[in-house]
């Protein structure tokens, strides 16, 4: 579990590796993860969109943007909490995935909620990051 914590928006990731999603002998390997989103500030905040930066094992980055996550933009008003899962594709058995959520406020003020940089590795395999 990673964890990080701005303005008030708490961010938890778990991954797990997916192998009935994966298959290594054509070097495909899928992760799941799932993400909770927990509102600790005093305001009602949305999240917007979303910045994730992929890894893998090669040094090879791609960067997704897009509005939401899974399709919905949240509101938590303060204690709310949101959570999804997701997942994510690599050629290597090892990786790293970070990123940001664009959020606003009842006011209208915007701000970028961490999400930690969270460790993407089959199990038993060596890490291995460029």
């Amino acid at each position: 579990m990673y964890r990080a914590t701005t303005k008030g928006v708490q961010v938890t990731v778990t991954p797990r590796f997916a192998p009935e999603r994966s298959d290594p002998e054509r070097g495909q390997y899928f992760w799941a993860y799932t993400v909770e989103i927990l509102n600790l500030g005093v305001d009602t905040v949305q999240l917007r969109s979303r910045h994730w930066i992929i890894t893998d094992a090669l040094g090879r980055v791609q960067e997704v943007r897009g509005a939401g996550v899974v399709g919905e933009q949240p509101v938590l008003p303060p204690g709310g909490h949101f959570e999804y899962t997701s997942g994510v594709p690599l050629p290597t058995s090892t990786g790293i995935m970070e990123g940001r959520y664009s959020l606003t406020t009842t006011a209208g003020d915007s701000f970028e909620a961490e999400v930690p940089a969270f460790s993407l590795d089959v199990p038993g395999a060596a890490r291995t990051l460029n």
